[in-house]
């Protein structure tokens, strides 16, 4: 590990992802891709929120050697090309690039509140919420791994009653395990436009290893992008980041920095999972990273010289070291229920 690095990562090797069931219900498995009679309670999720200290660094202007690492950045975009598609009055599913990790959905009904629901093999059912003033194509990862997904559309009837008006089952065979992690969604939305691409070549130019750019792109988020409260307070759920802004205003919530900091590397061609969950008893957002020849890197790592203590990117940049660190500890106050 060259001494230059700025913070130090914590290595696991890839394992099984375990993670706890937050739905108080699962959806019956259905192949058809008409309307039926179901109805059923659909709460709000939560967005993710936390309580930080708040703090700001300006960044530093340090003498830049290139490094021998290619920081062009390499931005997947999603396609929705019709090959294969299901749908019916309500809904139009694009299954055509499955294999690469993602599926998309536009809603074509009437209703001013639309619930979508993915679920798995691993029986996580993820909830979104689709577009419904125009239609439009919405991609949605395929975080589950290979097996069987069942996707619903949900109306909205009243309050939190939803009725089911499209369900397809699908099959998937990813082409390649990390694909997922490197294409954006909607949580994580950058193209080859995006400032927060460019920022993640700049950072990513003094690089020699992929490690390094973990390094730079997370020490560049604890030093210079702040804890947002009065958005903490005021965001309403279905929240999502739009990374851009948060790279100008520099302040956000747990998921600004989670999706910023995601978008960024992913652009480096680096795999990177959102994560939300619970730390301790806050729900929150942090990150992992794959490393070729190493593994997953799970989550923000700090190392003092004797002990490795998990963080993140929000509490890092808004909470002091020892404090950070007898939270933290091995990572057993982490919690992962959604990859995103």
């Amino acid at each position: 590990m060259k001494q230059r690095l700025l913070s130090l990562f914590f290595i696991n090797r890839i394992g099984t992802l375990s993670a706890a069931v937050l739905a108080a219900f699962f959806l019956c498995s259905c192949a058809s891709s008409s309307p039926s009679s179901d109805t059923r309670s659909i709460p709000d999720s939560d967005t993710p929120k936390t309580e930080s200290s708040d703090s700001s660094n300006e960044e530093e202007n340090l003498p830049r050697e290139k490094g021998s690492r290619d920081n062009t950045p390499v931005c997947l975009v999603p396609e929705a090309p019709g090959v294969t598609v299901y749908e019916n009055e309500y809904a139009h599913l694009d299954a055509s690039n499955i294999s690469e990790g993602y599926l998309t959905v536009k809603y074509t009904g009437s209703s001013g509140k639309v619930k979508l629901q993915i679920t798995g093999p691993t029986e996580i059912t993820y909830t979104y919420n689709l577009t419904v003033t125009t239609p439009t194509d919405e991609v949605f990862p395929l975080q589950s791994g290979n097996g069987q997904y069942i996707v619903n559309v949900f109306e909205n009837l009243e309050g939190t009653k939803y009725t089911t008006v499209f369900s397809q089952m699908l099959d998937v065979q990813l082409s390649d395990e990390f694909k997922p992690f490197l294409y954006p969604n909607q949580y994580v939305t950058f193209s080859k436009d995006s400032q927060a691409v460019a920022k993640g070549q700049d950072l990513a130019y003094v690089c020699n290893n992929e490690l390094e750019v973990v390094s730079e792109v997370y020490n560049f988020m604890i030093k210079n992008i702040t804890y947002d409260y009065e958005e903490a307070e005021t965001v309403q759920s279905g929240y999502i980041p739009d990374i851009d802004e948060v790279l100008s205003t520099k302040k956000g919530i747990c998921l600004d920095y989670a999706a910023l900091m995601t978008s960024m590397l992913r652009s480096q061609q680096i795999p990177t999972r959102m994560e939300i969950g619970y730390a301790g008893t806050a729900y929150h957002a942090w990150l992992s990273t794959y490393i070729t020849d190493i593994g997953w890197v799970n989550g923000m790592i700090e190392f003092d010289g004797k002990e490795w203590s998990l963080m993140d990117p929000t509490f890092a940049s808004n909470t002091d070291d020892k404090s950070l660190k007898d939270f933290i500890g091995d990572g057993k106050n982490y919690s992962v229920k959604y990859v995103y």
